[in-house]
């Protein structure tokens, strides 16, 4: 069987983490797989079986991504990058791989070249075919020319192919990056990357949390990882005693695995003091959940809006704005003008207005609309193909 190695890097969230995991998830019959994680390992996140899984020293940020973080293990993040290059080399020459798949770079996480450039300067020497994952919307930066110069430069040397995990219908790349015809690898989109099931968790939603059968409807919250969001947590923790009375919903709220233990605490103490509120760090059975709400609150980012549009839930979404970003707006914004969701602005988080909107959210139907969402199939199509050097129709 042919080997392929995926390098993925989280550092605030886990959308990058559970995109991966799910293209992967289509790649296990054609490939031996060996899964790089450069992030902190999460509890309980279902892994693919015959997938081995590689976990580097972890490096995350802080919420405004301003500063890398390694465990004390490592004096500095450049000791933690120079022992991760060291395992990467490594791996590769163990592996041998026929396809080396890297997430995101160089579109980001340039802060990872020391120990990426040699990975691929390896892969370019040894013949592997080189695949840059990326999903729809990159974050552009202040010196965007320059920026963008550079992910040119860097794509063109290395790599054979782009795959762009979006529908152009709805956001070409173009949007975010004005070089895509500057790019000589063949670039591919494959439609968007949608979690169809959460492998090796059998528990339904009844079984987890008695409330959530259908003589309670839920209202379902939730910030991705957890360490950013908060705000959104406790103002909706705050909202929950408003809705007490006028609404028959319980809340569901998840703080994420990386949430701090003060915010989790601080927000079950907020339970303990209404009945219609539960909250909880995490589950791997979270698309059920969803699948099961009148209403999901939520963060925008990538893979919670994607579950939004698979299981046709209303939802209100707030996006992340911090370092500039504008990825989660994008995204957020033209499903609202479409009718698909509602988007909430940081003035919205006050109780008393979010009580106001979440009762009016219940009351609307969300509209339907068709994107193409065959991203783990068509992905999975275009590299077997990338790694018999055919050419692939987008």
């Amino acid at each position: 069987m042919k080997r392929l190695m995926f390098y993925c890097q989280h550092i605030l969230g886990i959308g990058h983490l559970i995109r991966s995991i799910e293209i992967v998830r289509g790649l296990i019959d054609d490939f031996q797989i060996y899964f790089i994680n450069g992030g902190k390992v999460i509890e309980g996140f279902p892994i693919p079986a015959n997938v081995e899984v590689i976990n580097l020293p972890a490096i995350e940020t802080d919420s405004e991504f301003r500063t890398l973080r390694v465990s004390e293990e490592f004096v500095s993040v450049e000791a933690a990058l120079d022992c991760r290059k060291t395992q990467l080399l490594d791996l590769f020459d163990r592996v041998h791989p026929d396809v080396l798949t890297i997430e995101l770079f160089p579109f980001g996480r340039r802060r990872f070249s020391t120990e990426l450039l040699p990975l691929l300067e390896i892969a370019k020497a040894s013949g592997t075919r080189t695949i840059c994952s990326l999903r729809d919307i990159v974050v552009t930066k202040q010196d965007r020319e320059r920026h963008e110069a550079k992910i040119c430069k860097l794509m063109n040397r290395y790599f054979d192919v782009l795959l762009v995990h979006g529908d152009p219908k709805f956001i070409p790349l173009e949007t975010s990056f004005s070089r895509v015809n500057d790019l000589n690898c063949d670039v591919y989109y494959t439609g968007y990357v949608v979690q169809k099931s959460e492998a090796n968790v059998d528990e339904t939603v009844d079984e987890i949390k008695p409330f959530s059968s259908s003589q309670h409807p839920m209202i379902l919250v939730s910030v991705g990882g957890g360490r950013f969001g908060h705000e959104l947590l406790e103002c909706v923790a705050r909202t929950a005693r408003l809705l007490e009375g006028k609404i028959p919903h319980r809340i569901q709220l998840f703080t994420g695995p990386f949430a701090p233990n003060e915010v989790l605490e601080r927000l079950q103490q907020y339970a303990s003091q209404c009945y219609n509120l539960t909250v909880d760090r995490y589950t791997p059975n979270f698309l059920n959940y969803m699948r099961r709400a009148d209403l999901s609150i939520s963060m925008a980012g990538y893979n919670t809006t994607l579950n939004v549009l698979t299981t046709g839930v209303r939802a209100m979404l707030l996006p992340f704005q911090g370092n500039d970003d504008r990825e989660q707006t994008i995204r957020s914004e033209r499903l609202e003008e479409l009718g698909v969701v509602r988007v909430l602005r940081r003035e919205d988080l006050e109780p008393e207005q979010l009580a106001r909107k979440i009762v009016d959210a219940l009351q609307q139907q969300p509209h339907r609309v068709s994107f193409d969402l065959q991203g783990v199939e068509k992905t999975a199509q275009i590299v077997r193909s990338i790694q018999q050097n055919q050419k692939t129709a987008a």
